[in-house]
């Protein structure tokens, strides 16, 4: 992640030390990681992706609403043993955001930065298996690869 661009680097090391936070549930690290990551411009975008990313890889067949569900509620459940003002609609509106069926853009409720920031490092910690920074390498190569195309 050292040849990003500094805003993108910003955006890593973030969602990086909030993921790290979760994981851990260290409860005043996650506070201070996601304070910071709420402020970061397109911390979401990232998080959504690296969240995309974790589903294919668990789901390879693909996901069906009986999934989605079940991801959802165990992520609530597991977050809410350290967390217990998680906002189960938050998550869904991340997943469905990383499912690409949910656009904040047409929801004048749609979560704000700080709500996002919060739930957002909890998801990718739920289906985490292992160290985030491949997986936010693997976000940003996207980005790029989008950005290229358009």
């Amino acid at each position: 992640m050292k040849d990003l661009p500094p805003a993108a680097r910003a955006v890593a090391v973030a969602a990086g030390a909030a993921v790290t936070a979760a994981v851990e549930r260290d409860r005043d690290g996650f506070k201070a990681a996601t304070a910071t990551l709420a402020t970061v411009d397109g911390s979401a975008h990232v998080l959504g992706l690296v969240v995309r990313r974790l589903l294919e890889e668990r789901h390879p067949d693909g996901l069906d609403g009986d999934d989605v569900r079940r991801t959802l509620e165990d992520a609530v459940r597991a977050s809410a043993a350290w967390q217990p003002d998680v906002d189960p609609h938050v998550m869904l509106t991340l997943l469905g955001g990383a499912l690409g069926v949910y656009d904040p853009d047409q929801d004048d409720d749609a979560p704000g930065p700080a709500a996002l920031a919060r739930h957002g490092p909890l998801l990718v910690a739920h289906l985490l298996a292992g160290p985030v920074d491949g997986y936010l390498t693997d976000a940003f190569a996207e980005i790029r690869r989008t950005e290229l195309h358009d």
